[in-house]
């Protein structure tokens, strides 16, 4: 890839803005979960520790262009000054005077964190005027908010046409994972893609049927699959309307030489709530009135042979419903298959998605996989093989 790190650009005695995804959970203006501001403390020491200035560029909600008091990125000062280990300002403006103020007053080795980008229209509209205006603040540009890659905003796209750019620390480490995973992977290649329906990753399903050898099918997803083939599935949820969807994704997927693997044993209910009396039967013998909440232990033994077979593995989604128990074993176990092949390094593993996250943290594993991605939908896009503006426009900057 050839966008420019940290290590690449000057920073001494420079201003750097950094566009950071600091989009964290408030409860009576405090931070509940502080996982997105622990991961830009790696960038932000470093620029300091290069004798660099770092003024903060980010986003918080939905505004829609409008000042919504609560909205405001002011309560984060606390949560970023307590993980960064720095001072940290705050001013109510990401452009104008106040922003302009504001950094010529910024002492060195302490930080600035400007006000939510999102309080201007001209942000998701990614309007040069606007960029022009964040670009006057400072001398250098630094993206560390893969997750809004996926957006041509003018703070993660418009910028890094105007200054000189590149990745911070947690985005380098994203794309780097991303490309280990999909770009250049050690093969054979096994991907889990698991969820409630097909038609949201149906883009996903064609890029990593054409990219991988194996692709494990779980969850809802599977359903789906299942009834394609004309597999009952009693009153499992399952998109009926797709089946002929589901049949061409394993037409083309066979063609590319990728094996879909579905459950080959289930676990059912008749109630879907925790501890319902649930039973593992065969793939074929879900009765009509029951649901499909989870693969069986046999499906979970090949889904375990397959991985010792593969060296790189990419997870999306859990294998059943695994918010509520017993319908959590073939996630875990399978979850647990994969840490231990990563921690022995026998396999080299990537996961992402919202639910993959609360899944793999439910398992337990979440520190044993090589990778886990919070990105959310710049991770999916990614997979899915798109091109995101603001890792483009890194590889592009020649400022």
């Amino acid at each position: 890839m050839s966008w420019k790190t940290i290590d690449d650009l000057d920073l001494k005695g420079k201003i750097v803005l950094v566009r950071v995804d600091i989009n964290v959970p408030v409860e009576n203006g405090h931070v509940t979960d502080a996982t997105r501001i622990e991961r830009i403390v790696p960038t932000v020491r470093d620029i300091l520790a290069a004798g660099g200035c770092p003024v903060l560029l980010a986003h918080f909600d939905r505004p829609k262009g409008k000042v919504v008091p609560s909205m405001s990125l002011r309560p984060l000062v606390p949560e970023l000054q307590k993980h960064i280990g720095a001072p940290v300002h705050f001013v109510e403006d990401c452009i104008g005077g106040p922003a302009k103020r504001a950094v010529a007053a910024l002492p060195k080795g302490e930080v600035l964190l400007l006000e939510n980008t999102r309080f201007h229209a001209e942000e998701e509209a990614n309007d040069a005027a606007f960029a022009a205006s964040l670009a006057a603040l400072g001398d250098v540009y630094v993206n560390d908010a893969f997750s809004a890659a996926h957006r041509a905003h003018a703070s993660t796209e418009g910028l890094a046409h105007l200054m000189p750019s590149a990745a911070g620390r947690l985005m380098q480490a994203e794309l780097k994972a991303l490309e280990a995973a999909l770009g250049t992977p050690q093969r054979p290649v096994v991907a889990v893609v698991g969820g409630a329906k097909i038609s949201t990753k149906l883009d996903l399903l064609a890029n990593l049927s054409r990219k991988v050898k194996y692709l494990i099918i779980g969850g809802g997803m599977a359903n789906t699959f299942l009834a394609a083939q004309g597999v009952a599935v009693g009153k499992s949820l399952a998109e009926h309307d797709l089946a002929d969807t589901a049949r061409e994704i394993i037409r083309t997927a066979g063609e590319a030489g990728c094996e879909i693997v579905l459950p080959i044993d289930i676990v059912v209910a008749r109630d879907f709530r925790e501890n319902a009396p649930s039973e593992i039967l065969g793939v074929d013998a879900c009765p009509s009135d029951a649901m499909i909440l989870d693969a069986g232990p046999l499906t979970v033994g090949a889904i375990s042979k397959i991985f010792e077979k593969c060296r790189t593995l990419i997870w999306n989604g859990p294998l059943g419903a695994f918010e509520i128990e017993p319908f959590d074993k073939a996630t875990v176990e399978a979850a647990r298959k994969a840490a231990e092949l990563t921690r022995n390094g026998q396999l080299i593993s990537v996961a992402g998605g919202g639910d993959t996250v609360s899944a793999l943290n439910h398992a337990g594993v979440a520190d044993d996989f090589s990778y886990i991605s919070t990105a959310g939908g710049a991770f999916l896009e990614w997979m899915e093989g798109k091109t995101l503006p603001g890792v483009a426009a890194l590889e592009q900057s020649t400022a």
